[in-house]
This record gives C-alpha cells, structure tokens and sequence, in this order.
C-alpha cells in the first residue's frame, strides 16, 4: 500500500537546518495556537494538534530525525513510499507474505507508523502455518497518541483497523472504540482483547496492544504520574520570593516561591499530577524554576542594577 510522504518541517514551519531549540520554540508556539482546549474550531484543531504532535515526535529526537532525513532523502523523485514493509519489521521464514495492518483514529498518520512506530503490523502470512490445524490468531501491537487531558480524565476513542490482502490488495476495515483509562502512563500498552488477526480454522482471534504515546504539551512533561513544568522566573522573585500564579492540569494554583530560590531548583505539589489507577490516589507536581534575566533594560533600570551590584555583598566566584 502507498504510503504519502509526509514534510515534518513544513508542519512545523522551521528549515531542514534548524536547531533542536528551533523546533522546540516552533512546536511550543503552534501547539498553543491549535490546541483544542482553546481554539474555536476544535474539530479542525485537534486535527492539527495531531500533526504538529507528530511532527515533533520525530524531529524532536535526534534519532528519529535522523532515521526521517535518511528517508526523505528522494521523497520527490520517488513519489511517494509504496508497497512492502520496511526492513524494521521482518518477514517469515519461507518468504510467506505476511496481511498488512493499518489505524485509523490513533493520532498517527500511516507515515509515521510504517517508519517510526516500532510496533509489529503483520500476522500470518498467507497460508498460514501448520496446515489445516486450529490457530490462534496473531497480536498486533500500534501506538495511540494520548492528550495528557485524556490521560487526565480518561476517554473512549473510535479506532479502525484496516487489513490489505497480500496478494488480492482487498482492503477491509474494522472500527470499534477503545476506553482509555484514567491516569494511563506514557509507554503503557492498552490491551483490546479479541481485536487482533482472526484465527485461522476456528482459532480465537489474537488481542490487540495499543501502546501510549503522550502527546507532547506546550507547557508540560511526565515522568510516570507526575507532571513537570518549568516556571519562568525573574532574578527578584527568586531573591526575594513570591506568590505566583501557575498552570496545572487542574487549572490555575497560587504558588509561594521560597526567598533565597535557586535555577533549576523544584517545588513540589502534592497530588496535582495524574491518577494512579483506580485507588484515588494521583502523582504529584513538579514545578522546576527557571530564572531568567531580561533581555533589554531602560536607563532607569540599568542605574538600579549599578547599584545593586554596588552594595551586594553576593560574589558566587568567591564562594568557589
């Protein structure tokens, strides 16, 4: 089956040169943009969100963005990728051609599956194994993309599963929903049983595994349960400390940053991060300071600075 190239960086708006900051920066910017908790379209921007998710799944690591510029290499001049699977995913001992399996409403485009998601595809080659006796079907294994909102509050989700005979090329496609549960993991498999490959002579249909993937958010990162964000601050709040406003997945907290804070220093709160399966019980959340100094200052500014450095008695080099 044709597979359509698909051009991360024009998604994401940066040159093949970029910086992984570039890409970074771009991401963070249009994942705002298009989030669907804040567009007004929500249909046409969660589509969005799902390909910027995408782009930067690839292009934000450095092997999976190399692995992309190795195939993109003659994309033009190829037309396009087409026909068998990529070397990644094997093939059976005697050369049997093997049923091709693709998602639908996964979040992930036939592109990406067929070259970054490391998920097996394939079930029996046509003709089967073992002649004539009962067999159970093959697992297929896929990856979904999950909001941390979904991962949040959980969901169901409509996902269609498309086989292609290997030697009529019939397409037939299979749609069913997915629940997904409240506080599932990133790298967590969702087991959907009975929805693999069909047995063959009577043999029970294999299970389906769909591997999380947590969609990459604008302003958050996990770890397990917990929740990650990295709050900017200016040198005076550290110094001095503060109540500061700060964005959770529960909304809006006040935050009171200790005087004396330093760079790379974490606050955290208890029981603000992703549940923990169904004991009631959730992760926590990492607030990780980031101090930052200004860019440009005013005259007025610069003279305040002047004579803060005056009357300091702050020398960290002298401290070494």
């Amino acid at each position: 089956m044709s597979t359509d190239f698909k051009d991360y960086y024009a998604t994401l708006g940066v040159s093949r040169e970029a910086s992984p900051d570039e890409i970074k920066k771009s991401f963070r910017r249009l994942a705002r943009k298009h989030h669907p908790d804040v567009a007004k379209d929500k249909a046409s921007a969660e589509e969005k969100f799902k390909e910027i998710n995408e782009a930067y799944e690839v292009l934000g690591d450095p092997e999976k963005r190399r692995k992309y510029d190795t195939l993109g290499a003659g994309w033009q001049d190829a037309g396009g990728f087409g026909g068998a699977p990529p070397p990644d995913f094997g093939g059976f001992p005697g050369g049997g051609q093997a049923r091709e399996f693709n998602f639908g409403g996964t979040g992930f485009s036939d592109f990406f599956e067929r070259y970054f998601g490391g998920a097996s595809r394939y079930g029996f080659p046509e003709g089967g194994f073992g002649g004539g006796r009962h067999a159970r079907g093959s697992d297929i294994e896929g990856d979904i993309l999950v909001t941390l909102e979904e991962a949040m509050h959980g969901g169901l989700r409509e996902i269609s599963l498309r086989s292609t005979d290997p030697r009529s090329g019939k397409v037939e496609t299979h749609t069913f929903q997915v629940r997904i549960p409240p506080g599932v993991t990133d790298g967590k498999r969702i087991r959907v049983p009975g929805q693999g490959e069909a047995g063959r002579n009577g043999g029970e249909p294999g299970d389906l595994y769909l591997r999380v993937r947590h969609a990459a958010h604008p302003d958050f990162t996990t770890d397990g349960a917990d929740v990650f964000y990295e709050l900017p601050l200016a040198p005076w709040e550290a110094v001095l400390g503060a109540e500061v406003p700060v964005p959770t997945l529960d909304g809006l907290i006040k935050l009171r940053i200790p005087a004396g804070s330093e760079n790379g220093q974490q606050l955290r709160v208890r029981g603000r991060g992703l549940p923990k399966g169904k004991s009631g019980a959730r992760g926590d959340f990492h607030a990780v300071l980031q101090i930052q100094t200004p860019g440009s200052i005013t005259t007025e500014e610069r003279e305040l600075w002047e004579k803060l450095r005056s009357v300091s008695r702050f020398h960290p080099r002298a401290q070494r």
